[in-house]
């Protein structure tokens, strides 16, 4: 069966549960049960490596509590015993694992563990979905990466279904090619202060194991480079799992809390990253008071428009930034134009790309773009590229995405920074602006590619009396063809 086909058999099984309501608990349920897999799976492998370098692997999870000696052998416990397990000692052990034990592992599952729920009442059901993950997820080193980024996709398209996946979700081909744009160095630090179900951070980890990691004291400057936030639990327990699929062991830098709820003088300079890769949450509104973290300028409770006001503040002088923002963003005014008139003054907005509109279907159909800019230097003038849709599609959906290969032509175009881009010329995709014209459009960034044909958009008013013109028209010929009509007949 094909790891789509397995998820969607587990969540029939719980929806047989009477303690399981909707699709945002089932994914829930079944997230703890799946991280609790891939630890025991990786810790089989560090078991592994210590025998062969003659050391003994010691887990913080107690045995009876390790997935290998509860859950794997399908005849096992099962029913109210389970249950009660599950609920009196599973639960209520790894909560409280971090206690008295300063392995950052205990404390990890610990954190992950005081989010998480058991809503399925059935014991007998809660058998049947363990030994479903247990034969059929494999994630063994060989086959894991896979295997999770296809789960992990498969638990995105239903949590869509229940609402909120647009919050955290942005497609591979963005998340690889926005990382391979920035290119950060190995020792450089690497942060998303929205980061989800982690595409941006495991992209990173990639970027930096294909060019830098040669030796293991290299993989552990890897390990301490990587940081993230995120606000809810569920994105925030993917992304743990994900990273620890990715090799980052004890991923206690990705931390469970809301960035913004901390004023933005709390990010001092010790608190400074090289490098932000994100996606925030657009469309969204902070709870009341979350905006007094903010310059009274920047007070706003729209979620993005915080986020970038934090994300100048974070960068280092000369730290690099890559963040999609919606086209509201482009052309708003008021708070908007503030943030956009610190960004030009503190930053070097030096490129804008325009996406297509289908990117982020079906999750959402909200125009996006991705501006990519650097702390440190005014910015001067802007470099547009409008990424155009493949010839012979019309829109990007489920089964035809956007794909990585699409932005060749424009890496091939983009550059180098350091010379201040003095290679890129102005083409059908591509054109300039300068910083005078941004600030005769009061900031707004929503600007048109010159180069290609608008479809004209007339002014509303003018429509309907030239709709009404017409009718006139199509009144009085019908008018003329009765009165022809009626003279024949009357000869």
């Amino acid at each position: 069966m094909s790891i789509s086909g397995t998820i969607k058999a587990i969540q029939k099984i719980m929806r047989k549960d009477v303690g399981v309501d909707g699709d945002a608990q089932r994914l829930g349920q079944l997230v703890w049960m799946l991280f609790l897999k891939v630890v025991d799976a990786r810790e089989m492998e560090a078991e592994t490596l210590a025998l062969f370098e003659g050391e003994v692997f010691k887990s913080p999870i107690p045995e009876e509590l390790r997935w290998r000696n509860w859950a794997a052998n399908s005849e096992g416990i099962t029913g109210d015993a389970l249950k009660k397990f599950i609920d009196d000692v599973l639960f209520e052990k790894l909560k409280t694992l971090a206690e008295n034990n300063d392995d950052p592992r205990a404390f990890l599952v610990s954190s992950v563990f005081q989010e998480a729920n058991n809503y399925m009442k059935s014991g007998t059901l809660l058998r049947q979905v363990i030994n479903k993950i247990e034969a059929e997820l494999d994630f063994t080193k060989s086959k894991e990466l896979h295997a999770f980024g296809d789960i992990y996709e498969q638990l995105l398209r239903d949590l869509q279904s229940a609402g909120n996946a647009g919050e955290f979700y942005t497609p591979r081909a963005v998340t690889k090619f926005m990382t391979e744009i920035i290119a950060p160095k190995l020792e450089e630090s690497v942060f998303d202060p929205a980061c989800g179900t982690g595409g941006f951070l495991t992209s990173t980890i990639e970027f930096k194991r294909k060019h830098f990691v040669k030796v293991p004291a290299d993989e552990k400057i890897l390990q301490q480079s990587i940081f993230g936030i995120e606000k809810k639990p569920l994105p925030h327990l993917l992304c743990t799992t994900n990273l620890i699929l990715h090799g980052i062991d004890v991923p206690t830098q990705i931390r469970h809390d809301n960035t913004l709820a901390h004023p933005l003088i709390s990010w001092g300079v010790d608190k400074r990253v090289d490098v932000i890769l994100t996606n925030p949450p657009f469309g969204g509104i902070e709870e009341d008071g979350i905006e007094n973290n903010f310059p009274a300028k920047f007070q706003t409770r729209e979620t993005a428009d915080l986020f970038m006001v934090l994300l100048i503040q974070l960068l280092k002088a000369n730290g690099r930034a890559a963040v999609v923002l919606p086209d509201g963003f482009m052309f708003g005014e008021g708070i908007k134009t503030a943030i956009k008139e610190e960004l030009m003054e503190k930053c070097n907005l030096h490129t804008i790309v325009r996406l297509p509109k289908s990117v982020f279907a079906p999750y959402t159909t909200i125009s996006t773009n991705i501006l990519f800019f650097t702390k440190g230097k005014k910015t001067e003038h802007v470099w547009f590229y409008e990424h155009q849709l493949p010839q012979g599609i019309k829109a990007y959906n489920k089964t035809k995405p956007i794909q990585l290969k699409e932005f060749d032509s424009l890496k091939a175009w983009w550059g180098n920074e350091a010379d201040g881009f003095t290679s890129r010329v102005e083409n059908e995709q591509a054109w300039k602006v300068s910083k005078q014209e941004i600030l005769d459009r009061n900031y707004n960034l929503d600007i048109k590619n010159p180069h290609q044909a608008e479809e004209e958009v007339k002014d509303p008013e003018e429509s309907l009396a030239q709709y009404a013109d017409l009718q006139a028209e199509i009144s009085k010929i019908r008018n003329q063809l009765k009165t022809i009509l009626d003279e024949a007949l009357s000869q």
